[in-house]
């Protein structure tokens, strides 16, 4: 099975009602609104989901009850208005929902734009293989790097509002690791939600064609070594065309979280470009999933065949 283009979603126009969403854990109350002002200044319409301000009785990592969470990542979806799906937050929980969500009334609602990184790597996964739709890889209203980073916000407006005008992706961070091009399908993110979706029901069963996008945090080199093994002892890894990694903040230091990578990696034979700017990092940069792109890794570049949106 080769990875295809997936259903590009509208871009965003003025005036637009975008729904947040916890499909995780929980976002402090003032980052939470410190973001809602950041989309309402970009002339959106940002409703909060109830549980965005709700916690877990038991588990304090979770923003509510599994099925309340699922129910209402559904309903936004659902709901006519709204034009896009944005999260809060990452942290984790998004795994537990994914297969509560109601899909055949979110593949009845149609396309719309999913935004989201860390733990919603669960739900780019799912939203890709169950619905077949491309999603961005762009930070929630909750995170660091978009209240605080001028560039994070740039690239997520601008991917929202004008994605032609972001087709090519990279900071001046990004080196190579192993030279050379390739073309591919991009997918990918969180690379600890990649591996544990391994052997779920409805996960990826191929990633041929693709060009992987990775990235994490907290995760200590031989953790990364093994979630990394374990992708490559998978099968899934088989046949990716190019590799493109992001941030690996708190990962302990770079240069023996670098080893690991290219000892895992660098055996692939592909195209390997290290520090491309997205995930975890002071700058992140809005990346889409499941659309075509050019990686240069002697460049440092991923240039999208396409604007993420239509």
């Amino acid at each position: 099975m080769t990875l295809m283009p997936l259903i590009r979603p509208a871009r965003l126009r003025p005036g637009a009602k975008v729904a947040v969403v916890a499909p995780s854990g929980p976002v402090p109350e003032d980052r939470l609104e410190a973001g809602l002002e950041i989309l309402r200044s970009w002339d959106l319409d940002p409703v909060v989901m109830p549980h965005v301000r709700g916690r877990h009785p038991d588990f304090w990592y979770l923003a509510g009850a599994d099925e309340a969470r699922a129910r209402e990542m559904t309903a936004a979806w659902c709901d006519p208005s709204v034009t896009a799906v944005i999260c809060a937050r990452g942290g984790y929980g998004a795994q537990r929902i994914v297969d509560l969500l109601d899909w055949t009334a979110i593949r009845a609602a149609g396309p719309k734009v999913l935004v989201g990184y860390s733990d919603t790597t669960a739900l780019h996964e799912a939203f890709a293989v169950r619905m077949g739709l491309a999603t961005l890889h762009g930070p929630m209203v909750g995170a660091l790097s978009f209240l605080k980073d001028g560039r994070t916000q740039e690239s997520l407006r601008a991917t929202l509002f004008e994605p032609e005008s972001v087709r090519t992706l990279g900071l001046r961070t990004a080196r190579t690791m192993v030279p050379g091009r390739a073309r591919g399908i991009t997918f990918g993110g969180c690379v600890s939600l990649l591996a544990a979706d391994v052997g779920t029901p409805h996960a990826r069963p191929s990633a041929r064609g693709g060009l992987l996008l990775i990235e994490d945090v907290g995760e200590e080199d031989y953790r990364l070594d093994r979630i990394l093994t374990q992708l490559l002892r998978s099968g899934l890894l088989e046949g990716v065309t190019g590799v493109a990694l992001g941030s690996w903040a708190e990962c302990g230091p770079y240069e023996q979280v670098r080893a690991v990578l290219h000892d895992r990696l660098g055996g692939l034979g592909v195209p390997v470009v290290e520090e491309l700017g997205f995930g975890h990092s002071a700058t992140a940069l809005t990346v889409p999933f499941g659309v075509p792109a050019v990686l240069d890794a002697d460049a440092g570049t991923l240039t999208l065949d396409e604007p993420a949106l239509l």
